[in-house]
Formats: C-alpha cells, structure tokens, sequence
C-alpha cells in the first residue's frame, strides 16, 4: 500500500520557450501543449506524482503561460481541508533578482522562498515535456534507504542513443562515479554500467540521465547558493559527482522526451498502436485531466482504424486511419485522414455563425468535405476549406510561413490559421 507523502515536494519544470516544438509553442507554453486528443503534457508529471500519493506540485515557467494557468486552475482543485495543491510559479522579479529563468537549476534558485515555505524533507524535480509512466514511490524509497543526497532516474540506452544524452556511470554499489554530457561515439565503450540481462540483449548499456532528480532538502538550500550555477544537467550534478552522494535510480519502461516535432509527432501516433508503449488504458496510473462536460462523439458513414477519437466530435469524414482526433473536432464528408494528429477545437460553432460563413464564403471551423491529410498535426481552431489536400512526408523541404510549418517531413498547420478550398501542401 502507497504512503502518503507528506514529506516531498514536486518541483515540474516548464522549460524554456521551446523553439524546437514550435509552431505549437508560438501561443502556449510547453506544459500545455495538447498530447493525445484531450490532455496536456503538464498532466503526464502530474499525475506521475500523484498517482505517487505526492499532492504538493509546483510548475515553473515563464513563457506563454496563460494557457497553462488556466488549464491547471480548472482541473486541479482539491478539498479546503487538504494540504494538496498545484501552483504555477512564473518568473517574476523580486528586490533579489530582475532577470528570467537563466537554466533548470535558475529556476529552482529563484522559487526557493516559496518553496521554504513549506514543510519538507526531498525535492522530487521533473520535466514538463516527457511521457512516461513511473511510481515515483520507488525510486524515493530507493533514494531513503541508500540515504543519498541527490538520485537520478536512469534509463538503459543503446549506443546509437546515448550520443544524444548526459550518460552516467555507475559503480558497484549503484553510486554515480561519474557523468559525461553527450559523449563522443568512440568514448562509448568506457561507459558502460550494469544493467538488467533484458537491456543487455538489447544492446542497453549506457544510463542515461532522465531529467528526473531526488535531492535532499538540506543539500538543495546549499547547492542552491551559490548564484553561478544555471542548469542541473550540465553544471550541478556533474559538480557533485564524487563530491556527494549520487544514486542511480534505474527506469525500465517506455520514456519519450518530447522535446521536437519529430518525437513529438511519434509519442501521439504511437498511441495508435494494438499495444502502445505508453498506456492510457491503466487502472492504477491515470491521466488526470480538466473534466469537460461534452457530448458523445458523432460518426456518419466513417471507417475508423487504430485511431483514438476524443470527445464531442462531429466526424462525417469517409475514412480515419491511425490518427488522434482531438476534442470538438468537426471533419466534413468523403475526408480521408492518415498518419495525422487532429488537435480538435476549444468551441463549437452554433447554426447561426456557420449559416453566416457560408453565405459570406468563409471556411467553417474544423476540415470540410473530401479533403486528404497525411503525416500532418492540425493545430486547435483551424479553418479548413474544402478539397484541401496535405501530404506530408520525407520529400518536403523544412519552411515555415504564416499559415503552416514542415519539419522533418511532418506539416504543422498552425493554431487558428485558414486555408481556403483546394488548398495543396505536397
């Protein structure tokens, strides 16, 4: 049975203004951006940590945060006589400091007062943009029972892989002996750890870092005084290597780091899969969302495939196939959508407004009739025409314009943007 724990704050970092996902970063932070159908990403680490028994979560950010503001003020409401909370902490200047968040580890500095306000042993810190699933229990236990000042989740990395990460070497007691950021293909081979038989078969060797720390209360106050430290990944934790005690806390399950569209695109299609490798379907980790009061899904004559479809959609298209249709979607007659993620709508147009567009010529909110989409992400809010035809794939060059972006292949038509009948992207 899970203890309650009242001993340990989250600390869930926003990120910076994630340049890399954009254009869906251009009018929302990164916790907010919309991840399968009808959540955000900043529910992913919440609810990790609830489903923890860990009820106290700050998030920090400060770029675009309005739309985060809102979605966690309207989801995340707990009783008046619980100490449970989740609060959004956003840059702010103070008689100490008039600047931004400079780094990870600036932006812990930087909320420290608020978070002294509270009573507590171990700062769990995660990120705002990764999908996964872990009992956070476990590692902290871990983190107890081998009383260490800061545990790292790790997670098994080919060689392949491990180029892209801050990679970990552990000796045999599970203590870090040393860490190196992004190492160098020929370097590999000296940074090998233990890890399980399975990881072994598969080439796993390397432990890379997950952004994902446990740090003491006390080390934590200490470290975070010294002001020329921005980042944990790059300049605290390599610091304390051999200096404190660092614990490898080893992570086995699916863990996606959404930090381009790329990976961005794959972690939402994966869903799709007969068993994808993050599981929406588990009784005991769900993913806590805002609670909206929206009517069943409608189809007319659709053939559906591997696709998951969110609620209040009106879907009369002739065929979708391994796509996430988002809530209040509306897709137009003889539609065929592929390979795409269909962000869906934040309202619905009444009779009179479409009535109205259609006299003056205006594309209606949603995708109209007898449009193609493939290997696309279709923002919130767009206006898409009839005979609209997208095809994205590999043979496209990266731009981006006013109305969409195409990044790696993969055409983002942006939030709110419209395009008129017999629109061509191929």
């Amino acid at each position: 049975m899970k203890t309650k724990r009242k001993n340990v704050i989250a600390i869930i970092l926003g990120g910076g203004q994630g340049s890399r996902l954009s254009p869906l970063t251009e009018s929302r932070s990164k916790p907010a951006v919309p991840i399968a159908g009808k959540y955000r990403l900043v529910d992913i680490p919440i609810s990790n940590c609830m489903n923890s028994d860990i009820y106290r979560i700050f998030v920090l950010t400060q770029f675009n945060s309005a739309s985060l503001n809102a979605h966690i003020k309207n989801t995340y409401h707990f009783s008046i006589f619980s100490h449970a909370f989740v609060d959004i902490l956003a840059a702010e200047q103070t008689p100490d400091n008039a600047g931004w968040f400079q780094g990870t580890a600036d932006a812990v500095r930087q909320c420290m007062p608020h978070f002294l306000n509270h009573d507590f042993d171990y700062a769990m810190i995660l990120s705002g943009d990764q999908l996964y699933q872990m009992d956070l229990n476990e590692m902290i236990e871990a983190h107890i029972e081998k009383q260490a000042d800061i545990s790292i989740a790790t997670l098994p990395v080919n060689a392949k892989d491990a180029t892209d990460f801050g990679i970990l070497k552990t000796a045999e007691d599970g203590s870090i002996a040393s860490f190196i950021e992004k190492p160098a293909k020929e370097l590999l081979p000296d940074w090998k750890s233990d890890v399980s038989e399975e990881m072994k078969s598969h080439g796993k060797e390397y432990l890379a870092s997950m952004g994902i720390y446990i740090f003491n209360k006390q080390f934590l106050v200490d470290v975070m005084s010294d002001n020329s430290t921005k980042d944990f990944g790059k300049e605290i934790i390599p610091q304390a290597v051999g200096n404190k005690k660092i614990v490898s806390f080893q992570y086995e399950g699916y863990w996606t780091d959404i930090g381009n569209i790329d990976s961005f695109f794959e972690a939402n299609i994966g869903l799709t899969d007969d068993v994808p490798q993050f599981n929406l379907f588990d009784n005991e980790n769900k993913i806590y969302t805002r609670p909206r009061l929206l009517p069943p899904t409608k189809f007319k004559k659709t053939n559906i495939d591997r696709s998951l479809v969110s609620d209040g959609c009106i879907v009369n298209a002739k065929e979708i196939v391994r796509s996430v249709i988002g809530n209040r979607s509306r897709i137009g007659d003889e539609t065929i959508i592929q390979n795409s993620y269909v962000m869906g709508n934040d309202f619905y147009q009444n009779i009179d407004d479409m009535n109205e567009d259609i006299k003056n010529n205006k594309q209606l909110v949603g995708i109209g009739e007898r449009c193609f989409i493939n290997n696309a992400i279709i923002d919130k809010n767009c206006r898409i025409g009839n005979d609209v035809f997208i095809s994205g794939g590999k043979h496209l060059e990266n731009i981006s314009n006013h109305l969409y972006t195409i990044k790696e292949g993969i055409v983002v038509v942006k939030k709110g943007s419209v395009l008129p009948d017999g629109y061509i992207i191929k």
